[in-house]
């Protein structure tokens, strides 16, 4: 495996590509959090970089991160260890934004135009929303805010990430990893040790209970959806409630009148494992195919019953660590 670093000056009339130490990590997680890159360099009087310089990052001659560098931390021994983001940093800034009768893509080039960002694939989330105010609030949470919106709507996921210095957003049906009858998969042999844990403890609700302070008729206006079956046969009663303002009133009110959709009602399934493997093969969003054995009773079943996990899940989180080959 061959990488590739290169690191620019500020003003990008020069690249450097300097001597680092193994062990470069890149870190990505699939939302509101920018993609990272931390490596180390040993300091000569050739290199001269500052924060705001370009960072690239290429294996084996594939496209894996480009952003800029954020941090420095220096010691002694002459090392730097660098800490660099791709362009989503800059969706932590916070701003106020009005925007009326826009999908989720088209808010999200909005954005991207506002903040000189540049642009990738987009995919046409085909939900309209209204009108929204977006107050003080960082650009991640507006984003998110939006495509929760079309999730909520369309029953749709959608996928923000920084695609090689391109804002670039998916569907989530589309970020399976490989084709159909040939998608990649984790197992056994492919994978190593592995942390599987099944719970209804948090984000796991089977009863939504939406409330509104009506002004017009003086009282409190209730939307409540729920799954019976699984209140009665299986966790009791798991509530999700909140309170909401006049303008999503209107929206349930109009296109959900049984309050909503119960998206959290299984319980939550978290695996984590490690595979060696190229790393621009694996960033969060993607949809990896898992064939693992968990041993018995998992996720509520018969304590006999030895259990053979198959199916696709979500990267939530990616942690690749490199290491370095000569060419």
């Amino acid at each position: 495996m061959y990488v590739e670093l290169l690191v620019g000056n500020e003003s990008g009339t020069k690249v450097y590509q300097p001597v680092v130490q193994e062990g470069i990590e890149w870190s990505t997680e699939r939302k509101n959090t920018p993609g990272k890159l931390v490596f180390k360099v040993l300091y000569d009087n050739i290199l001269d970089f500052s924060e705001g310089s370009p960072v690239r990052m290429k294996v084996d001659g594939d496209n894996v991160f480009f952003g800029f560098v954020f941090k420095q931390q220096r010691t002694k021994d002459k090392i730097i260890t660098v800490t660099a983001y791709d362009q989503l940093r800059y969706l932590k800034n916070k701003d106020t934004k009005v925007y009326e009768g826009k999908t989720a893509n088209q808010f999200v080039k909005m954005i991207a135009d506002d903040y000189a960002l540049n642009l990738g694939t987009l995919d046409d989330t085909g939900y309209v929303i209204e009108s929204r105010v977006e107050e003080n609030t960082s650009l991640f949470e507006m984003i998110a805010n939006a495509l929760d919106l079309t999730l909520t709507n369309t029953g749709e996921m959608y996928v923000l990430y920084d695609d090689f210095g391109k804002l670039t957003l998916k569907s989530l049906s589309s970020m399976y990893v490989g084709v159909p009858g040939a998608y990649l998969m984790i197992d056994e042999e492919t994978g190593q040790n592995f942390d599987y844990t099944s719970s209804i403890d948090e984000n796991t609700y089977n009863k939504i209970k939406l409330t509104y302070d009506n002004k017009d008729t003086g009282k409190r206006d209730v939307y409540i959806t729920q799954d019976s079956s699984n209140i009665n046969m299986k966790w009791h009663c798991r509530i999700f409630r909140s309170c909401f303002p006049d303008r999503i009133r209107r929206l349930f009110s109009r296109r959900q009148p049984d309050g909503g959709r119960l998206l959290h009602n299984s319980d939550r399934a978290v695996f984590n494992f490690r595979i060696v493997g190229h790393p621009g093969k694996f960033c969060s969003g993607i949809v990896l195919h898992i064939l693992y054995d968990i041993g018995t009773g998992c996720r509520g079943r018969d304590l006999r019953i030895k259990t053979r996990i198959k199916l696709f899940c979500r990267v939530l989180q990616c942690r690749p660590v490199v290491r370095i080959c000569p060419e």
